[in-house]
């Protein structure tokens, strides 16, 4: 299954520009994620790679195939590409068998109908639905719709599966159960695959690779692993997990630790960073609510840094509790697995946990949210 290679793709609506200078690769077998907010550009790019809509500019391949180039006027349609295509609708025909469903772009192919038995049955089997070829869309579940997408998508063996967005409509469970069996089925059958998904942890499960797309640019691509652990900038650290932000100045260095006046509480904290951050830059300190220890303030604490802080809210949530403290004029999140914190406690974390960002970024709403209930 081949490569796909997509190279300054840009996409304009009137005056509004809803891509500019995408480019990527995505290895053979390859579970490739597109992962942003509504509005990011994520869905048009998929579009793109379909064949649903044109691009303004750039180019696309698979396989070495060009399906598009803008500069040479190239443009394959769709129904020449042998993708398969999953909706966040699932777009099943209500008043067909699972089986007539699947057998529809056998048709459009022109397949025979003895082969077609036996290509919808392996495909349901797959999925685990082969003994419900007779029914009807309104006589399954939603976990079972979204399945029969997905074998309608596998039965005439695409090159590449995209996937726009199918586990949406499925409620929170089921939703968990669905990321797992998707896994372990594009595993299985070894598909190169692009997953479009505005939720964070949807995308951390599956995903070989992800793109972090932000109003039509995209601004990392990574693992999992790299994507959270150290994101290539605060747009990413805020919409990949929770992050708290402080703003601050350089105020001294000591080889790979830096030492941070915080604008929030005038506190001095140390973080290290193999950047080179001249003396006095304004820059942003980001750390994880799970990287933040928090204990009672008369407990003892190793930690080089720790900062005084007031309890605004405690939350028990099952395998964890989630605090809301105040440090200075800022509400930082924590999540501890310590219970019943109240009134002035300590926030400790080591030089490592925290990363810092050469800018200052705005306070992220849910944390400026917060600190007005505080008040």
């Amino acid at each position: 299954m081949p490569e796909v290679t997509v190279k300054n793709l840009a996409k304009t609506f009137g005056d509004n520009s809803v891509l500019r200078d995408v480019t990527f690769t995505i290895q053979d077998g390859e579970f490739f994620t597109l992962l942003g907010a509504s509005g990011c550009g994520k869905s048009t790019t998929l579009n793109c790679i379909a064949g649903l809509e044109q691009p303004t500019e750039g180019s696309i391949s698979v396989g070495g195939k060009p399906f598009v180039d803008a500069g040479a006027g190239v443009f394959l349609p769709p129904e020449e590409r042998n993708l398969g295509m999953v909706f966040q609708s699932y777009a099943l025909w209500p008043h067909m068998t699972i089986a007539k469903n699947l057998a529809l772009p056998l048709n459009i192919r022109k397949v025979s109908k003895d082969k077609q038995k036996t290509l919808i049955h392996d495909a349901l089997d797959k999925v685990g639905l082969a003994d419900l070829s007779g029914r009807y869309p309104h006589q399954l579940s939603g976990g079972q719709q979204q399945r029969v997408a997905l074998a309608r998508a596998l039965v005439y063996s695409p090159t590449v599966l995209l996937l726009d967005e199918p586990l949406s409509n499925l409620d929170a469970k089921l939703r968990e159960q669905a990321r797992a069996w998707l896994k372990r089925l594009q595993e299985e059958l070894g598909i190169t695959t692009v997953y479009v998904t505005h939720d964070q942890e949807e995308a951390l499960a599956l995903s070989d690779r992800i793109a972090v797309m932000e109003g039509g640019n995209m601004i990392q691509i990574g693992t999992p692993h790299e994507i959270y652990e150290r994101p290539a900038a605060p747009a990413v650290a805020a919409f990949v997990g929770r992050c708290n932000f402080f703003t601050g100045r350089v105020i001294g260095q000591d080889g790979n630790r830096y030492r941070i006046l915080l604008d929030c509480s005038a506190d001095v904290v140390e973080v290290e960073s193999d950047q080179h951050i001249p003396a006095s830059d304004s820059v942003t300190v980001a750390i994880r609510p799970e990287r933040l220890e928090v204990v009672p303030a008369t407990a003892a604490a190793s930690g080089v840094n720790r900062l005084k802080t007031q309890v605004i809210t405690g939350s028990y949530v099952g395998s964890r509790y989630e605090y809301d403290v105040r440090l200075g004029n800022q509400v930082v999140q924590v999540l501890s697995g310590r219970g019943g914190l109240a009134g002035e406690v300590m926030l400790v974390f080591e030089p490592a946990e925290a990363l810092i960002f050469e800018d200052r970024v705005e306070l992220p709403e849910e944390q400026s949210d917060l600190l007005t209930i505080g008040t």
